[in-house]
């Protein structure tokens, strides 16, 4: 019992802080909060998007300067073509990267599932809808096998994905056969999803419109949900903000596109993707159960998660995603060979995923991730294109790249536990 009787109040630690959302002090400060809530994240470790975002701002600005066709509407609407393929690979390693691990055998896959629908559409005369789904369904069955050694039998997720890089690789050359190449007709499926642009001008800044609207609605009826069940919520000021910056980025973009051909079908698929995928991770229990078992298996085992279940469905998802962004690149050159999948396509595609934000430690990243580091090394290669670079200096210049965007990773990591937010 307290000292003075029953009602004397009990001693409370001089140095206890109470938490504050920081929505909160957005809310009640205005531009002050927003400052204050900004240092507060720098201090803390929490970087988010910034670092990639500066990478990116700066990379565009050297190339723009050593040459002026960098910056011009036709390479940045042939470099959003030229990622699409690299991207949704890159957003397949997102979901694995979130628990913690890592998938070698994406490059491998998406190699078997365009040698899949090369064979089966153009040497067999089969569907074209029926060969896209019959190398869909490969991919996502490739990642089941996978996700049930790993899962089920407890076989490392490095040892099963280094395995199935050289056995789904050896599988794709039995695919193609002796001639080893096998050329797309140009008037498949997958050929016109990645070729189509849409020439009108309102194709791309109608999809910027029904973006930024999609994103202020979701925005603000996720506010409003918040504010019934009586927890912090966005104020209507932060909403507009977030709002007018995405229609600035949108719409410049959509004035770009529309200075060269229009809007490309693919890039409008990947963001299709990217947009239904962080969904699914942000606004789905699904998702929040990804997120608790890369920040913390076995919390989450305690707290009734099934835990084989989310890595089989996670190494399933990235599979099937490589599926897709093989396509892309066999749509890309146009036909599936035995280097299909090679050369340094998982490297990138991983270093994609890395770059733009997603944590090598499990527990942060998003699906944007994959669109801002597909655009950062993109923008690496086409620039020193440009420049006339030789490979040799572009591989090293895109390790050095990953080795940053790592570096301040686990820098950020640490910063956050120092300041007890880990």
């Amino acid at each position: 019992m307290p000292k003075g009787g029953v009602n004397a109040p009990v001693p409370v630690a001089p140095d206890a802080i109470p938490a504050v959302d920081p929505r909160l002090i957005v809310r009640q400060e205005g531009i002050k909060g927003y400052l204050g809530e900004f240092r507060r994240r720098m201090s803390s470790g929490e970087l988010g998007s910034l670092p990639v975002v500066l990478a990116l701002i700066v990379i565009w600005s050297v190339f723009g300067s050593l040459n002026s066709s960098f910056l011009s509407a036709q390479n940045l609407s042939n470099l959003s073509q030229q990622i699409v393929g690299t991207g949704m690979i890159a957003i397949g390693i997102v979901f694995v990267l979130l628990l913690g691990e890592i998938d070698l055998s994406v490059g491998s896959v998406s190699g078997l599932c365009a040698a899949l629908f090369a064979v089966l559409n153009v040497t067999h005369g089969v569907n074209e809808w029926v060969a896209l789904l019959v190398a869909l369904a490969g991919g996502a069955a490739v990642g089941l096998i996978q996700g049930v050694f790993f899962a089920k039998v407890g076989v490392p997720a490095f040892v099963v994905t280094l395995a199935g890089n050289l056995g789904w690789n050896g599988l794709m050359l039995q695919v193609l056969g002796a001639t080893g190449t096998v050329n797309l007709s140009g008037k498949d499926i997958v050929s016109r999803l990645y070729s189509t642009i849409y020439g009108q001008q309102i194709a791309a800044y109608g999809t910027a419109a029904v973006g930024v609207a999609l994103f202020a609605g979701a925005s603000l009826v996720d506010a409003r949900r918040r504010r019934a069940a009586g927890v912090p919520f966005r104020p209507v000021a932060d909403i507009v903000l977030r709002t007018v910056l995405l229609a600035i980025i949108a719409f410049l973009a959509a004035y770009t596109l529309n200075q060269y051909k229009g809007l490309p079908l693919a890039l409008l698929i990947f963001l299709i993707f990217i947009v239904v995928l962080d969904f699914v991770l942000r606004r789905t229990g699904y998702g929040r159960q990804v997120f608790a078992l890369g920040g913390n298996i076995e919390g989450a085992r305690r707290a009734g998660i099934n835990v084989a279940w989310i890595r089989m469905s996670v190494f399933t998802i990235c599979s099937t995603m490589a599926a897709v962004g093989g396509l892309f690149l066999a749509a890309q050159i146009q036909s599936a060979s035995q280097t299909s999948g090679g050369g340094n396509l998982l490297m990138n595609a991983i270093a994609a995923a890395v770059i733009g934000g997603t944590s090598l430690f499990g527990g942060r990243g998003k699906t944007w991730s994959a669109l801002l580091g597909a655009l950062v090394i993109g923008s690496i290669q086409s620039g020193m294109n440009i420049q006339g670079v030789s490979n040799a200096i572009q591989f090293m210049i895109t390790g050095a790249v990953l080795l940053a965007a790592v570096v301040v990773d686990s820098l950020a990591r640490r910063t956050q536990k120092a300041a007890g937010r880990a």
